[in-house]
């Protein structure tokens, strides 16, 4: 039997994330690290993304507000592994956010986020996502945590 290279697969993400299609935006968690806040997710960037019908067809790229959801999302993993399993962490505002490389259909992201701050009331991640050894978006991202029940 073959070891696998990633720890979550996408039914696993979604058994987690309360998002579905087309706004489940992590395909697989490869890395997580609760001791140092750390986790390491994936999102396989294809031309069949809905989005890409509409941003600059001919020149897909992968809207920037997308990108800091993939990353927000790979936050709201941790913060469910770190065992707020019966909240949701709810995007509160997004810091310093850069956009470094265009996002096209083919790209592999891998969704870097580390825990600054984690709390059941909110707290803060710093996110960044690489195309190979190349940054594509860095932001700091705040968020709320709100019970399951008031969604």
């Amino acid at each position: 039997m073959k070891e696998r290279d990633f720890i979550m697969d996408s039914k696993e993400v979604a058994s987690i994330l309360p998002h579905r299609y087309p706004f489940l935006l992590v395909d697989r968690i490869l890395h997580i690290n609760l001791e140092e806040n750390e986790i390491l997710g994936v999102k396989n960037v294809t031309v069949n993304e809905p989005f890409f019908q509409g941003h600059f067809p001919g020149a897909p790229i992968m809207p920037g507000v997308l990108l800091l959801e993939a990353l927000a999302q790979t936050g709201g993993i941790l913060v469910y592994k770190k065992g707020y399993t019966k909240k949701i962490a709810v995007l509160l505002n997004v810091a310093n956010a850069k956009f470094r490389k265009p996002v096209v259909p083919g790209d592999v992201l891998h969704l870097h986020v580390k825990g600054l701050h984690i709390s059941g009331t909110g707290g803060k991640i710093q996110a960044k996502a690489t195309i190979g050894d190349q940054l594509a978006v860095q932001a700091e991202l705040s968020f709320a945590m709100v019970d399951k029940e008031q969604l």
